[in-house]
């Protein structure tokens, strides 16, 4: 008998899921929808689609657990940290990584979230 949780993924395809679900951690990445703009632009829609994807999943910015995040310039730091600071619930604040990475075409932050949820949606 098998006793793992069931792995639950929302929006497959054959390279990716959107979201993977597993025993009550929901993990996804975010990356701009817009790459176009400037990284603060991009560093806003993400958090904004972050938003998004919490609210589809019926949790929200208290229940994340891990942010990693990778931006295509360290120099874009300061940046970040003032969004996120204005972003991130206080005292709720998740673990949280930056690193600078080779991030494709015009990316200039891409995001891996883990967030508690209490049940796949549906």
């Amino acid at each position: 008998m098998n006793t793992t949780p069931a792995i639950h993924r929302l929006g497959s395809n054959p390279r990716w899921s959107d979201v993977v679900i597993h025993n009550g951690v929901a993990r996804w990445v975010e990356v701009a929808e817009d790459t176009t703009k400037d990284a603060p632009s991009q560093i806003r829609q993400i958090l904004d689609q972050i938003d998004s994807t919490l609210a589809s999943l019926q949790t929200g910015r208290s229940q994340l657990l891990e942010v990693v995040i990778h931006l295509a310039e360290i120099g874009y730091l300061q940046d970040l940290n003032s969004i996120w600071d204005g972003w991130i619930i206080p005292n709720h604040a998740p673990v949280r990584a930056c690193v600078q990475s080779v991030l494709g075409g015009t990316c200039l932050a891409e995001f891996i979230i883990h967030a508690a949820v209490s049940a796949p949606p549906g």
